[in-house]
């Protein structure tokens, strides 16, 4: 995580951005969260969609997911996904029909199972090492936390721990998956434009889902 991090701070100062509002999903979450850490002068405000708050958070995977990303078969299969595979297993994430656009199942299949093994680990390894609520309370900045209520990855009601941090907002979307920006993309919009529109003490209107 801080490794990815320091991509994107090295990113923001080519750009010669400062206080900006950044959003994560998943692990994109801890990355956003390992940024505000090392670089407090780069955010502004964060914005964490589906980011479990810490390992014991995490639910039994998918079937198709727990046989892609576990040996023995894992390691056989991975190198060998159809494009049919890599949909069928982001969207077995979600819980309202998603259209994954061709860019992502690009990426997915470019990533190999080392490679995603390893990610896994060190998502892990940096939530576990301290929760993801207790960094944000030691940040202090303003913090949008977007969960949804039937993600199959991560136990919905974890987004409650977020409560605990100070100038952060809890969505919990009723209906949505673990992929709410492919699911409620119109929800998420709003969501994210009036948490980036208002003040850090000003609570946004939360649109239905």
């Amino acid at each position: 995580m801080p490794a990815q991090a320091g991509q994107v701070a090295a990113l923001l100062d080519g750009l010669g951005l400062r206080h900006v509002a950044v959003a994560g999903h998943s692990s994109g979450g801890y990355v956003a969260t390992a940024l505000a850490e090392q670089r407090p002068d780069l955010v502004g405000s964060l914005a964490l969609i589906s980011s479990g708050p810490s390992p014991d958070a995490l639910l039994r995977q998918p079937f198709i997911l727990r046989v892609l990303l576990t040996p023995p078969l894992g390691p056989l299969i991975w190198p060998r996904r159809s494009d049919a595979m890599i949909r069928k297993g982001i969207s077995a994430t979600a819980v309202r029909p998603v259209d994954l656009p061709d860019d992502v199942v690009a990426d997915v299949r470019a990533i190999t199972y080392r490679v995603m093994r390893t990610v896994l680990r060190r998502n892990t390894a940096y939530i576990a090492e301290c929760s993801v609520p207790e960094r944000l309370a030691a940040l202090g900045v303003p913090v949008q936390v977007i969960f949804g209520a039937a993600d199959p990855r991560w136990e919905p009601s974890s987004a409650h721990r977020y409560d605990a941090v100070p100038n952060a907002r809890v969505a919990l979307l009723p209906g949505v998956g673990h992929l709410p920006m492919l699911e409620a993309p119109e929800t998420i919009g709003e969501l994210l434009l009036g948490f980036t529109a208002a003040g850090p003490n000003r609570r946004p209107v939360i649109p239905d889902a």
